[in-house]
């Protein structure tokens, strides 16, 4: 049993930003901790420390609706993405049998934005495995989606022991984008970037990338989840913490490493997707060919021994969205194969 570092509690309003009053002011009408922004289930808050300040990660435990199988899956975001993003998936979970537990990571959505925190994926991984132990978690199987694809690639480098299974949706991290020759640029330059971040940017950038030029309105909720963390008093420093989660995702790829993942993995990849990290400062032919998801996720499976590929050719970076239930369908199809390896 690893070492109990915190306490859990339940969701408690007014959590103070950490280090917001040194970051410059917009308006009063911030909202940087989705605090008005609806969770499907109860919010629930883990309390701890970690590089000498105190935080706290807001996160989602829902209970098996049916026989429970004694099995938990853990869902964590992405990068643009928030706990509330998995909602769809949450629920034919549980109807499995399975406890589903839902982390916002540090920096993102309802949990702490620290002015001053090294993040990095090493970093992540360890809040969330102190998160899992407080809550009574063993063995889970962990479920990421792009950056938090990422988070569990490297969460299962760290903790193979530890977990009955991984599940990768469109995951990053899959090329190396500064080897391959994407321009590195401070943090200070994402941060001006990030500052200019609004509903309609984000919505525009998902619409390239995410869905192949195809929206509908049920995105928007998504779109006005993130930009609503951007308006006002604090949003600067939720551009300040996406810019230092920019900078870790761009400098630690776990490309080099997938060979050494030996917990039985799923890849559930739409092929549409051409997500890639600074993809927009690199040379147009050098931008062609980055993100592409149906090469990356054949090489990917090569390379995680044992692993089963699901691919979905019309679907792009979030097919738990785009067609939920087509998605849950093949998960739940493949999810008690992988986890039965173990």
């Amino acid at each position: 049993m690893m070492k109990r570092i915190a306490r859990a509690t339940t969701l408690v309003l007014g959590i103070a930003l950490a280090g917001a009053s040194l970051m410059p002011v917009r308006s009063a009408l911030a909202d940087p901790m989705l605090a008005d922004f609806d969770y499907p289930h109860e919010v629930r808050r883990f309390e701890f420390t970690s590089q000498g300040q105190p935080l706290s990660m807001a996160y989602m435990d829902v209970p098996a609706t049916a026989d429970p199988n004694g099995r938990t899956v853990v869902l964590l975001h992405g990068k643009n993405f928030c706990g509330a993003t998995w909602e769809g998936v949450i629920r034919p979970l549980t109807e499995a049998g399975y406890r589903v537990v839902v982390p916002d990571q540090v920096g993102f959505c309802k949990s702490s934005k620290p002015r001053a925190y090294q993040f990095g994926l090493h970093q992540l991984a360890a809040n969330t495995r102190a998160l899992l132990d407080q809550a009574g978690v063993s063995d889970p199987i962990v479920m990421g989606h792009s950056m938090g694809g990422m988070l569990a690639m490297r969460y299962a480098l760290m903790y193979q022991d530890e977990m009955s299974g991984l599940v990768l949706v469109n995951p990053i991290g899959l090329e190396d984008w500064k080897a391959e020759g994407v321009p590195v640029v401070t943090v200070d330059e994402l941060y001006k970037s990030e500052l200019k971040t609004d509903a309609d940017s984000i919505k525009k950038y998902q619409l390239s990338t995410y869905y192949n030029g195809e929206w509908r309105p049920g995105y928007d909720r998504w779109v006005e989840m993130l930009a609503g963390m951007y308006r006002g008093q604090g949003g600067d420093l939720v551009a300040w913490n996406q810019a230092l989660t920019s900078d870790m995702v761009f400098m630690q790829p776990v490309v080099h490493e997938v060979q050494n993942i030996r917990v039985p993995t799923l890849l559930m990849i739409g092929e549409r997707d051409t997500t890639a990290i600074g993809k927009n400062r690199a040379p147009a032919e050098l931008a062609k060919r980055l993100g592409n998801y149906a090469e990356l996720g054949r090489r990917t499976a090569g390379r995680i021994g044992g692993s089963v590929l699901v691919t979905f050719p019309d679907l792009g970076h979030s097919p738990q969205v785009q067609a939920p239930d087509r998605f849950n369908a093949a998960l739940l199809e493949n999810l008690g194969q992988v986890s039965a390896q173990r």
